[in-house]
């Protein structure tokens, strides 16, 4: 088994790179080893030089001609990832590619298919899906004190006038591909289901340019489950990050607390049957008492990651060979899903 270092070369060394990547990989050092970089702005690639003496190119096609290069961390701009990543796949490369996979299903499944001739190398950057929070949920879903769950809101939301790239729809901007990634990646893990149908709003409320910065979707399941979600940032207000019913059962969270109310799972709830008589004033409940259980417990899940954990499964699968918990037909359902909702809006692009 090969324990070297994986030697990595960033591609993009914008607010991406230098806010994430590369906090995210301090204390990593005997995982990864930054040996280049590549960005088209000379005072990025002479940070890179000076901080990681490594070299740094102008040009991607000279950092993935770089023989040193193992993996290609591909940070750019949502739309330039098809292309990035293709090329890194057809030379050899292993390629870690910032969501969004691409900016339209039919290129994420081109790139799929690519991958899959080229040896499998590709890995999608759901960082997300290793939020304590969403852990910690998905563990008290699991346990079945909630019952069957059935219906399920998720919300991020803040107001901004955001006025970036991000923005511009011809740049790759909106909210669907940049949080929307993470957020239906969410959505579809707890609907633990196949879709069965899906109702979708786009607004742009507050942002400055002319891409999307509301989205509401809401999935309903093979299983009859209800995924409703919301990103926005036009709203004054917000709400709990999760809010999970179930039949026995509830729970929200503000992803440091989670508060809980549910039925106690030593007790066993009558047999249904309904009284088709007149009942008296006021008496419309099954003559049992139930027995509550309330609690509030600090966001604190039994499996400890956290959204850095994905370069350590990273390792984990390019050295050790083991799965890597994203996979790719769970990347292009996120992206089939984002062109579903765009499809036909002003903002399709």
């Amino acid at each position: 088994m090969n324990s070297k270092p994986i030697s990595l070369g960033i591609v993009g060394l914008g607010r991406a790179t230098q806010s994430m990547h590369l906090k995210e990989l301090e204390g990593r050092e005997s995982k990864f080893r930054i040996v280049a970089a590549c960005d088209v702005i000379e005072d990025r690639r002479a940070m890179m030089t000076e901080h990681y003496g490594c070299p740094a190119y102008e040009k991607i096609e000279d950092l993935i001609a770089d023989p040193q290069v193992e993996m290609v961390d591909i940070v750019t701009r949502s739309p330039d990832h098809f292309a990035h990543a293709k090329m890194a796949l057809e030379a050899g490369k292993y390629v870690f590619l910032e969501k969004p996979m691409c900016t339209n299903y039919k290129d994420a499944l081109a790139l799929s298919k690519i991958a899959e001739s080229t040896g499998n190398r590709l890995y999608i950057r759901h960082n997300r899906r290793f939020e304590p929070a969403f852990t910690h949920i998905r563990e008290i879903i699991s346990s079945g004190i909630l019952g069957d769950v059935y219906q399920i809101k998720l919300q991020r939301a803040q107001y901004m006038r955001r006025g970036d790239w991000q923005t511009i729809k011809e740049c790759g901007g909106g909210m669907l591909l940049n949080w929307g990634p993470h957020i239906i990646d969410h959505s579809l893990r707890l609907l633990e289901s196949p879709v069965k149908s899906m109702f979708s709003d786009l607004k742009r409320v507050a942002a400055i340019g002319n891409a999307e910065d509301h989205i509401k979707i809401v999935f309903m399941g093979e299983n009859g489950r209800m995924v409703d979600m919301e990103i926005c940032f036009g709203a004054a207000l917000s709400q709990d990050v999760y809010m999970i019913w179930g039949t026995r059962g509830a729970l929200s969270s503000d992803e440091k607390t989670i508060k809980l109310r549910y039925i106690d799972p030593n007790q066993q709830l009558s047999d249904k049957f309904a009284n088709p008589g007149t009942p008296n004033i006021g008496d419309y409940c099954l003559p049992e008492k139930l027995e509550w259980i309330e609690e509030s417990i600090p966001v604190d899940p039994q499996l400890k990651v956290d959204m850095t954990s994905i370069w350590d499964y990273l390792y984990s699968t390019v050295r050790e060979g083991k799965p890597f918990p994203i996979t790719i037909d769970e990347a292009l359902g996120v992206i089939k899903v984002i062109s579903e909702v765009k499809a036909g809006t002003e903002f399709s692009g």
